[in-house]
């Protein structure tokens, strides 16, 4: 049996799991993503299981319908928005995820926002050039914190915010007064006023069709003088262009990024902006919100799990 390990960026999927436990397997890992629709297929063609992670490489039906050989799918965490289920149900294609950690992203969110407010990057270089300090950095306390988004991630956003005394906000498209209540947050009433009303900002939504480029050129505009915007969610939640032309402008004043709407971030990216990154205002991270050990551990354990429970007649934590 042919199994593909997809997108190990780090190489340590075999290393985080025992992929011996698999009867008669072949493990295949790739380490880097291929968009090129005919590339992917030449690539995956010969594979019976296909192990993703998260929605690094997309499976379309277009893609499921050009791999026949396809028995199993495999993805890391309990959805992926990224598979045509319906598609893979009618080519005869098992899917399946894995558990998840729930902290590891609202973690990234806080250190983004540490280290752009605190300067820490700038001051980094500084020590190694001029050896001390340069500037003044920006403390938490009495600021306020908005956030797009209120579900599992932003409640714990809300909850290390107050841990840091800052004031907490909220708004997304369905979001009510009422759960904002429930969570000690402030609600209002559009994205536009929130923005208006933070010191910080940071995105934790779903893309989908009707949240792509959520936070526009408008919305940025809304922002304070001297705030700082952070995703750590989905790149294309995001005006890209229109995030850095703000970022130009000072608003946002400063910005700290995990994702994007293409990964990985091309080498000639606009947002690969040097002033913007030397000078402290711009952050970029390669999109570590969900990139742990202990999740690692999870995800291909899991995965392992998976393809011996399949193997076996008896699939586990199937996707519909």
């Amino acid at each position: 049996m042919k199994i593909a390990i997809l997108d190990d960026y780090a190489n340590v999927a075999t290393s985080t799991a025992d992929f011996s436990q698999i009867e008669s397997a072949q493990v295949t890992v790739f380490n880097d993503t291929i968009t090129d629709h005919d590339a992917l297929v030449a690539r995956l063609k010969p594979f019976d299981v296909i192990c993703m992670m998260r929605e690094r490489t997309p499976f379309p039906a277009t893609l499921l319908n050009a791999l026949p050989q396809l028995k199993l799918l495999v993805t890391s965490g309990p959805r992926n928005l990224s598979i045509d289920l319906a598609a893979a149900k009618a080519n005869g294609v098992v899917v399946c995820g894995t558990q998840s950690r729930k902290t590891t992203t609202s973690e990234l969110a806080t250190l983004l926002i540490l280290a752009l407010s605190r300067n820490l990057i700038p001051e980094h270089a500084s020590m190694q050039s001029v050896g001390w300090q340069s500037g003044l950095g920006r403390d938490l306390h009495g600021l306020s914190l908005g956030l797009i988004g209120l579900g599992k991630i932003g409640q714990q956003m809300a909850t290390l915010g107050r841990v840091f005394g800052m004031r907490v906000g909220a708004w997304s498209p369905n979001l009510t007064a009422e759960r904002c209540n429930e969570h000690d947050v402030t609600h209002h009433a559009s994205l536009n006023e929130l923005m208006a009303a933070s010191d910080v900002v940071s995105v934790h939504m779903v893309l989908s069709d009707r949240t792509r480029h959520l936070v526009n050129a408008e919305a940025f505009a809304a922002m304070r003088e001297r705030a700082i915007f952070v995703n750590t969610s989905r790149g294309a939640l995001a005006d890209e262009q229109a995030l850095l032309q703000g970022l130009l402008q000072g608003r946002p004043w400063k910005a700290g990024l995990d994702v994007y709407s293409e990964e990985p971030l091309p080498k000639n990216s606009p947002l690969r902006e040097q002033s913007l990154i030397d000078s402290g205002h711009l952050l970029l991270s390669p999109h570590l919100g969900y990139v742990t050990e202990q999740t690692w551990s999870v995800f291909y354990t899991q995965t392992v799990d998976a393809i011996v429970a399949w193997q076996q007649g008896s699939p586990i934590r199937e996707l519909s």
